[in-house]
């Protein structure tokens, strides 16, 4: 991380809050170091926030794009002098929010984000009589998205809650696989397919959840574990190489995992691992879902043969904790390391969404852009 990140310790135990903000003041949970640890790193300003989404800090498509976003919120707040003109206020965010892109580019919702703010900065711009009211409306709009994404998410596990009822209605009591993590420690809060498990949950409908190790960062061991415990949900950690075995076994209902981003046919690009579960899924005769926000869709790209796929560090598969301990593996070892991989709208049996669930009809891939239309998410 950055020398000029001050490390500070966790609020309560009891909170899985990964994003603490106040106007002005931005705190966010070290997920490097959880479950053994709770330390919380003082954000304050747009390199602090680059810093911690590319070191991981802070991971999960929805939860990096709101961290983003705040970032800068609280470097214009705190800025003391601006001596330029509304337009000079504009393009000073511009160029911040264009660097906070570059940091992970894999997760759609970072540009997504970035795109709605430069539209309210225009806005504010046209209009504006002083630099300090554009940077006014920046603030309001950052932080109306981390209001709601929380709500984004509780839709979603309702939407997944029903349509898991319907689908297995023969199950009284279901249980789930999920890969990596997608809950509270991935979004402003409750999660996306870690929200649907929640709200089986809730609703008495959970038998058991399965969370895989999710190589070679261990974010399912370290982060999801820690919330399903946190939360008293009935869940067991298994070994990536394990879920294959355990589909065979009957153990599991369904597989639901998140998406980074989801091209225009249904495409997903999702933690590496995922696509595995996927085809075994189908092999088993399993429903496959994916759980995301319309944020995640990227309707500018056909397929996923078109999303551009991160590629990590050397050092996540050659050192113990995903790069975070002493190396295990020779040195002089070639490395390949992507971060994400591509599962086919061909093997995912449906699209979780805020808006409802995205279903195809029959067909090989999803009519994405029908649905989004018809729910009045594409704009003007």
């Amino acid at each position: 991380m950055a020398s000029n990140l001050e490390f500070t310790e966790g609020i309560e135990e009891s909170s899985l809050q990964a994003i603490c903000y106040k106007r002005g003041s931005l705190r966010l949970l070290d997920q490097r170091k959880l479950p053994l640890e709770t330390i919380y790193l003082d954000i304050r300003d747009a390199t602090d926030g680059w810093n911690a989404i590319r070191d991981m800090v802070v991971r999960g498509a929805p939860a990096i794009a709101i961290a983003a976003a705040l970032s800068l919120a609280v470097e214009v707040f705190n800025l003391k002098f601006f001596d330029g003109t509304p337009m000079d206020a504009a393009s000073f965010l511009f160029e911040k929010l264009e660097y906070l892109v570059s940091s992970r580019p894999t997760a759609v919702n970072l540009s997504d984000a970035a795109t709605k703010l430069k539209k309210v900065i225009s806005k504010a711009s046209a209009t504006a009589g002083e630099a300090r009211a554009v940077f006014q409306a920046y603030i309001e709009a950052s932080e109306a998205m981390l209001e709601d994404d929380v709500a984004s998410n509780k839709a979603i596990g309702s939407h997944g809650a029903k349509i898991l009822k319907s689908q297995l209605k023969d199950s009284k009591r279901i249980s789930i696989l999920t890969h990596c993590n997608t809950g509270s420690l991935a979004t402003a809060g409750y999660g996306t397919a870690l929200g649907v498990i929640r709200a089986v949950h809730a609703e008495g409908m959970l038998e058991r959840a399965f969370c895989t190790e999710t190589r070679p960062f261990n974010q399912g061991s370290r982060l999801t574990a820690f919330e399903l415990v946190h939360d008293k949900i009935p869940a067991t950690l298994i070994a990536d190489s394990a879920a294959a075995a355990l589909m065979k076994a009957g153990n599991v209902n369904a597989v639901i995992v998140g998406a980074d981003r989801v091209s225009a046919n249904g495409d997903t690009a999702n933690k590496i691992g995922t696509y595995s579960l996927a085809t075994c899924a189908l092999h088993h005769g399993i429903p496959f879902f994916v759980a995301a926000p319309i944020t995640s869709i990227d309707l500018s790209l056909p397929s996923g043969q078109e999303i551009v796929i991160e590629e990590r560090s050397a050092k996540e598969l050659l050192c113990a904790r995903g790069g975070l301990g002493e190396q295990v593996a020779p040195s002089g070892i070639s490395v390949w390391n992507p971060a994400f991989d591509v599962t086919p709208a061909s093997v995912i049996t449906a699209i979780i969404t805020e808006k409802g669930v995205i279903t195809k009809e029959g067909t090989d891939s999803f009519d994405i852009k029908d649905f989004i239309q018809k729910s009045g998410q594409i704009a003007e």
